[in-house]
């Protein structure tokens, strides 16, 4: 069985573990090894990951299978969210699944979590930018709800890219 559990500061050795891992594994083929290493040594480095897990306005929480870290989640509201947003938004900015993980429910288990947060919240909307050349992560949020509402650019290493920018109204 799957459970989730809030990312603490002496998570942090696995926090940089998870989140090198599942995003290597998720765009490292698409991009040149260069950018990765410059984008998950400056994104992933511990005193970065510290700085962001001792930021009351953003959370963290792992997916465990058997005790094991198999994905995570990252949440933002209010000047820690990626882009200026409305004090009624609240950011998705990471849900990251280890391939032998996907389509076992996992990303749906931190997707609710994340729903139930922003509802805590008391959010209007939920947003996230997801990478324009990751149609199966934007296909999954279109059917779950959300639609486009703008773009933003991502850097990655030297290599600027463009995020689809999409939001779901929350009742």
């Amino acid at each position: 069985m799957f459970n989730l559990r809030k990312v603490h500061s002496k998570d942090i050795f696995e926090l940089q573990k998870i989140g090198k891992e599942t995003f290597l594994e998720t765009f490292g083929s698409d991009n040149l090894k260069s950018d990765m290493d410059v984008y998950l040594n400056s994104s992933f480095n511990i005193n970065q990951l510290n700085s962001e897990l001792k930021n009351p306005e953003s959370r963290f929480y792992f997916a465990e299978f058997n005790n094991t870290v198999i994905g995570y989640l990252k949440v933002n509201i209010g000047a820690a969210q990626s882009e200026n947003m409305a004090h009624d938004f609240f950011e998705i900015e990471r849900i990251y699944v280890i391939s032998n993980y996907q389509g076992k429910k996992v990303g749906r288990l931190l997707f609710d979590k994340a729903l139930e947060l922003a509802k805590e919240q008391c959010a209007k909307h939920i947003w996230l930018g997801v990478w324009e050349e990751n149609p199966k992560a934007i296909k999954f949020y279109k059917k779950n709800g959300f639609v486009v509402f703008g773009s933003h650019k991502f850097i990655l290493g030297m290599d600027e890219q463009t995020d689809v920018m999409m939001k779901l109204a929350l009742n």
